[in-house]
C-alpha cells in the first residue's frame, strides 16, 4: 500500500496566477511533489495540498 506525505500551502488573495503557478512548478520539480487538491476561495485566496510518496527502504542484510 502506498503512504504519502502532504504539504499544505496557502497562498494570500493578492498571488498572480503566474505566481502561483511559478511556486507550484519549483515544488513539483525540485520536491518531487504533486498536485492532490486546489482549492480557489471566492475572495482570491488560495488552498493547496501536495502530495509525494514516502519511499521505504527494506534493509538488505
Amino acid at each position: 500500500m502506498l503512504e504519502y506525505s502532504y504539504l499544505d500551502l496557502y497562498l494570500p488573495r493578492g498571488t498572480s496566477r503566474e505566481t502561483a503557478r511559478r511556486v507550484l512548478t519549483e515544488h513539483a520539480e525540485y520536491g518531487h511533489w504533486e498536485l492532490d487538491l486546489l482549492r480557489l476561495y471566492p475572495d482570491g485566496r488560495r488552498y493547496v495540498r501536495l502530495r509525494r510518496k514516502i519511499l521505504r527502504v527494506a534493509s538488505t542484510l
